[in-house]
């Protein structure tokens, strides 16, 4: 009986350790739509109680000095390499929402939900006006 009663007890606890440490926090990969491939690195973190994201890192090569031509405002030609993309996301529930995405390729600015679709796989949808009219992305984490 004590056994079991302590086997269930170390089972919450892990359970509760594992579910605290599922976060959107960290790197993550991104995957280009069109080819499939990897194309950037990006930080998810958090300032003030909102979520931003940074490009870190560019994996090809050629791409790491591009600048954001068709992005309008602060972003205009600024470097891809270092664009926050992500910003003031807040938490609702398991989502996140209430922000704003940048696709840096178009310079065109999508609102934005994200939520952890899997542990180290988070669901990223961009859409204008209302989350009908969007796309989709999966993330995977850096690990």
């Amino acid at each position: 009986m004590k056994k079991s009663v302590l086997f269930g007890l170390v089972m919450c606890f892990l359970m509760i350790f594992n579910v605290q440490g599922q976060t959107v926090l960290g790197k993550w990969k991104t995957i280009d739509d069109e080819t499939g491939q990897a194309k950037s690195i990006v930080e998810i973190y958090e300032k003030s109680g909102k979520i931003y994201g940074k490009i870190i890192d560019i994996i090809n090569p050629k791409k790491r000095k591009d600048l954001c031509v068709k992005c309008s405002d602060e972003d205009k030609n600024a470097p891809i390499l270092g664009l926050i993309i992500i910003k003031g996301l807040v938490k609702d529930g398991d989502e996140y929402n209430g922000g704003k995405i940048l696709d840096p390729l178009k310079g065109e600015q999508y609102k934005c939900f994200i939520t952890l679709d899997e542990k180290d796989k988070l669901k990223v949808r961009g859409f204008i006006g209302v989350s009908l009219f969007g796309r989709t992305q999966y993330w995977y984490r850096v690990k």
